[in-house]
């Protein structure tokens, strides 16, 4: 990591509590490491007057009590944590790998998107079927392969609490691009899987969306009543940082798995994992086979 990477990064002043640090005006990997990396950093010093820490995809946020901390010396800090991370000469970062259930091309989906095709760029197809058709896939199937054979990192979590925004682990010019609805949709099922832009998500609550829309996965990722033992006090589940493989399941499956979540037995299948960005460098395809044999291997 170069000095001429930290010199793209711009901080603001946010209101009276809050500094904003873009590290790049486009997502990659190498800004999603500097922005985890150096907010991992800083809540591991516990510096004082530091109130709330939010990374996103190639930026972060810091609330702060400007009664404890200036806005000075928070940045002073953040400067001297972002050069410790470009001077580091290993580059990995403790994680986890955690494996989603999708069931594509799912009733209630393709239920909702007939109902807002006038709002999509194609109204003679589905979403699967454009998304495969504009990536240059020769069938539905052969895209849902792509989207679940190749792990996924957790960049952000926000907009509605607990909705993960995913980037794809593999090579720029392989990632999967859709663009989102010509006009947002009313309507969403919760736990719907899908992209906009390059990032996939799952919708955590019912409610409006712009997203293309591909399937739904039986796993609870929020949970504000506190039925769901894999999900802690914060009722979020997931993490930036977390590695997700998703993985395609029939209808009997999916039943079994949703009846299981709806009694609070969900329980996903996950392993922690050291993920290392210049090994992924290095081979994009092999790294992602080890993540996927480092999840199944536990």
């Amino acid at each position: 990591m170069s000095n001429e990477m930290t010199a793209t990064t711009r901080y603001s002043q946010a209101g009276d509590e809050f500094l904003f640090v873009e590290l790049n005006e486009e997502m990659t990997l190498e800004a999603f490491f500097r922005s985890i990396s150096i907010t991992q950093r800083l809540r591991e010093i516990a510096l004082p007057g530091v109130v709330e820490i939010c990374p996103a995809n190639a930026s972060y946020q810091v609330r702060y009590n400007p009664d404890v901390l200036t806005a000075q010396a928070l940045q002073e800090k953040l400067e001297a944590l972002e050069q410790e991370v470009a001077s580091q000469q290993v580059r990995t970062l403790e994680t986890r790998i955690i494996e989603v259930p999708v069931l594509y091309n799912d009733p209630w989906t393709h239920e909702t998107l007939m109902r807002f095709r006038d709002h999509h760029q194609d109204p003679n197809a589905t979403d699967l079927e454009y998304a495969a058709r504009i990536n240059g896939y020769d069938s539905v199937d052969a895209f849902i392969k792509a989207h679940s054979d190749t792990p996924w990192f957790v960049s952000m979590v926000g907009f509605v609490a607990g909705l993960p925004f995913m980037y794809q682990m593999v090579p720029r010019e392989r990632q999967i691009q859709v663009p989102k609805y010509l006009r947002p949709r009313t309507d969403t099922p919760k736990q719907t899987v899908g992209i906009g832009g390059c990032f996939s998500v799952i919708y955590s609550v019912r409610g409006a969306g712009g997203y293309q829309m591909f399937g739904v996965t039986p796993m609870p990722i929020y949970d504000p009543v506190d039925e769901q033992p894999h999900i802690d006090a914060s009722m979020i589940y997931f993490r930036p940082g977390d590695i997700v493989k998703y993985r395609a399941v029939e209808r009997d499956e999916y039943d079994t798995l949703l009846a299981g979540a709806e009694k609070g037995q969900f329980s996903p299948t996950v392993t922690p994992f050291t993920f290392d960005l210049d090994a992924f460098n290095q081979d994009p395809d092999g790294y992602a086979r080890r993540v996927k044999e480092a999840l199944y291997e536990h």
